[in-house]
């Protein structure tokens, strides 16, 4: 077995609300007089009605263009440089926090998130999923340090539009499919691999239990404690399973398919947890996991997942030859399935996942 590494979590976690309140007295006892806020248009709308005015720390604020590429990466840290700022606080979604954590890591500074939307474990992790300037993933990078504080407002991330939260529990319950495909077969594991194993199971359990009532607190507009539960599963619980895990804890064949259908210049606009969770149905059915993917679809119809190409939005008449083979390049976790992985396989899984919805769309 590899080498494991724990990046367990960040340096300090609350969820509270009105926990913006404190923020300018975290940032100064962590001597932070100077930083820079990272934000997006949308984002910032939400979190502006949520955020203190500070006195005693000098904030200058700088808007992102919407991706996370090397090139904006390499932007932000010459606004960094320039500027001297002693941290940086990310204020949005994952693609923005990914971005604040390879910024932070290219200038050696340590950062600050506060997350507007709970759509996947970015807050948790010292990750960054990057892309190129036009949308498409290219590889992943992990940093040497975690989030010097993470803050959430609930009531914040509640001003997120409902499927964004839909998406995170897609991406949350990859965790475990993902996982067990690795972890499950090992007869002995560390005490950071079992913690990473029970967290996985933790994430589907809670998501299958608790989704359903959790999306009711937008239907209503009230924080409540399912909706606390499931955002705390999609973002810490979540971001556990990879920090304890490492490698064998992060991603495999769902998030293959998902960067597979990002050749696709229509999957683009679809949001990153719909395409996992499609992703897990793809990987089951290379598992030749029939009876798990129809046990989950009723959970899919429930919270409104795609389980098919067609509810993405995606004609079968699609390059999807592109797509397995995207997903299956040397350097894609789909590899660390038990068993050889081709496009081949990929391509007749997902035309056989097709099949199977067709056959129980007709039978209903």
């Amino acid at each position: 077995m590899e080498s494991l590494v724990v990046r367990g979590a960040p340096h300090e976690y609350v969820l509270e609300e009105g926990i913006l309140s404190s923020l300018e007295t975290k940032l100064k006892a962590r001597g932070f007089h100077h930083v820079l806020v990272v934000h997006g248009d949308a984002s910032w709308k939400a979190a502006e009605r949520f955020w203190p005015e500070f006195t005693a720390v000098e904030a200058t604020y700088w808007q992102y263009n919407g991706i996370c590429s090397q090139n904006q990466m390499d932007q932000l840290a010459a606004v960094v440089q320039s500027g001297e700022y002693d941290a940086i606080v990310g204020v949005g979604g994952g693609k923005l926090l990914d971005l604040v954590k390879g910024g932070a890591y290219q200038t050696k500074r340590p950062y600050v998130l506060v997350p507007t939307l709970a759509s996947n474990c970015a807050p948790w992790t010292p990750l960054a999923a990057v892309y190129t300037d036009e949308g498409t993933y290219t590889h992943y990078d992990v940093y040497p340090e975690n989030a010097s504080l993470l803050l959430l407002e609930p009531r914040l991330l509640l001003t997120a539009p409902k499927e964004l939260f839909v998406a995170g529990i897609g991406d949350t319950l990859a965790k475990w499919y993902e996982a067990d495909v690795q972890l499950g077969s090992m007869d002995e594991k560390s005490p950071a691999l079992e913690v990473a194993y029970y967290t996985a199971k933790l994430c589907r359990d809670i998501l299958l239990d608790k989704s359903d009532e959790a999306l009711h607190a937008f239907d209503i507009g009230e924080v409540s404690t399912a909706f606390c539960k499931v955002a705390e599963t999609i973002i810490m619980l979540g971001g556990m399973v990879g920090g304890f895990g490492d490698q064998y804890g992060r991603i495999a064949g769902a998030h293959s398919i998902h960067n597979g259908l990002t050749v696709l210049a229509e999957t683009h606009d679809i949001l990153h947890g719909d395409k996992v969770a499609y992703g897990i149905l793809v990987q089951l059915a290379l598992e030749e996991k029939w009876h798990e993917i129809e046990a989950l679809r009723p959970f899919y119809e429930k919270v409104g997942l795609p389980y098919s190409l067609t509810q993405l939005g995606i004609s079968l008449q699609a390059d999807l030859r592109s797509v397995a083979e995207k997903a299956t390049v040397a350097e894609e976790s789909i590899h660390v399935m038990p068993f050889p992985v081709s496009a081949d396989a990929v391509l007749t899984a997902i035309k056989k996942l097709e099949e199977k919805n067709e056959g129980l769309q007709a039978g209903m």
